[in-house]
Parts: structure tokens; sequence; C-alpha cells
């Protein structure tokens, strides 16, 4: 809601901003002194959406890998589709789709580096490699493969400068349920899956965010809040590619 908030209102301070250099009696706007003060709420409008603080959600039970591994967190989102597979191709269309075939995302990624050029990545993925293999190359982890169930991934969003210069030799599930030192940021994305009749399966990817301290919550929230909606398109677009590769038919 804050994010629609943030772009709503953007949108209104945009139009507002012009009208207060000629007046647009189509969308009320009529005077100069009126638009200043739509362009004022507005401005606030996308000021409070994106200071406003982000409290913490505490899971209890545990149901899944992702409760385990991040029990607290302060961002997430959560999207889900019904495929017409059983989970166990379903499970192997999760790292086997590829950039190309999720619709939008390198656009959107290239919207996200802002049209810069860079090494692989997620921001800079390969049309023809599997999403999962430029994931685990470029900054992400495999915290749980558990084939036919659930599958989970993390990333390190911020870092202390020690902790970078010195990261652990192993980094694992424990080491991300592990992390409550201030100056962290974690992202874990899952994959879970569930039964939804006898060959139908709802497979959901959860993402949370969970930032050690204030000031990091309030710095992400900045950012979670604007690239909220081309996360969420990506989320949905992977899942739909998901769906497409595990419902396809297999050669005899």
């Amino acid at each position: 809601m804050l994010s629609i908030l943030l772009y709503v209102s953007g949108v209104v301070a945009a139009a507002a901003a012009l009208a207060v250099i000629r007046p647009i009696a189509r969308l009320g706007l009529v005077s100069r002194r009126r638009a200043l003060r739509v362009w004022l709420a507005a401005a606030a409008a996308c000021v409070a959406s994106l200071a406003w603080p982000a409290h913490e959600i505490r899971v209890a039970p545990s149901v899944s890998r992702l409760d385990e591994i991040v029990p607290i967190y302060q961002f997430s989102e959560v999207h889900e589709i019904t495929i017409d597979a059983p989970a166990d191709p379903t499970y192997r269309a999760i790292c086997g789709v590829t950039a190309n075939e999720i619709a939008l995302l390198r656009t959107l990624t290239w919207i996200r580096r802002f049209g810069r050029p860079g090494p692989e990545s997620v921001l800079n993925p390969p049309g023809d490699k599997p999403f999962c293999d430029v994931a685990l190359k470029s900054g992400f982890y495999l915290l749980a493969d558990e084939p036919p169930r659930e599958m989970v991934l993390g990333t390190f969003v911020a870092a202390p400068r020690a902790a970078r210069a010195n990261p652990p030799p192993r980094i694992s599930a424990a080491t991300f349920a592990g992390i409550h030192s201030p100056g962290f940021a974690i992202a874990v994305i899952n994959f879970r899956l569930q039964p939804a009749g006898p060959i139908r399966t709802r497979l959901t990817t959860e993402t949370r965010v969970f930032a050690t301290d204030a000031r990091i919550r309030r710095v992400f929230a900045v950012y979670w809040r604007i690239i909220y909606p081309g996360s969420s398109i990506i989320r949905t677009m992977w899942l739909r590619a998901i769906k497409r590769r595990a419902e396809r038919p297999r050669s005899l």
C-alpha cells in the first residue's frame, strides 16, 4: 500500500507541477494556487510513504524452511500459482527457466541498473542461462534444497565492512538464521510446493528482508517502496515461466 501511495502521489505531484505553470481545467486544477496546494499535498504523501516506519513481523510456529531461516522480518512479498503438473517436474522447472523465458525480466533489470552495463548478475542476466544459476554465481546462496518441497535462496543486502572483508568460509542456512548484529540486511526467497490435486501443484514464492538495526531499515524502506512494483512483476512472470516449463509435454 505504501508503494502504491508513493507512485499515485508521484503522478499527482507531476500533474500538479505542470498545472502550476499552466492550469489544467480538465483535472480540476483551474488555478495556479489550487495546483500548488495539490502539489504540496502530493509531495507530503510521497515523503510520508517513504518515511513510514517498517515494523517487525514474527513467525510462529514455523511451517517451512523459510520460517526457520528468517522468523523475523520487516519487508516481504508473496506470490503463488497453480500448476497442472506434479511436484517433481515443477521443482526441476524452478531453476530450469532462463531469463528469456521470464517476460519483462531483462527490461525491468535494465531499468533497475539505469541501463548501465556490468558483469552477469540478477540485474544483468544473460538470456540463455538458467536464472537460478546466474543468481548463485552473483551473490546468492543456496540455503535449502529439498525436492520436491522447498528451495530457499539468500543474499546479503547490506553488511558491515569488516564482515565483507572477512566472510565466513561457508555460508549456510545457519549463517543467515544467526545474523542479528547491527549493520546487516539479508534477503531470502523461497519456492514452496504443496499438492493441489493428483497432478496439480500450488507453487508459492515469498521474499523476506530482515534488517538488523533502525538505520538499515530506514534506508532499505525507501529502496523497497520504490522497486516493489518491478519486483512484484518479476516474481509473477517467474512463476508463469515455471508453470509453462513444468506443464510442457515431455518427449517419450
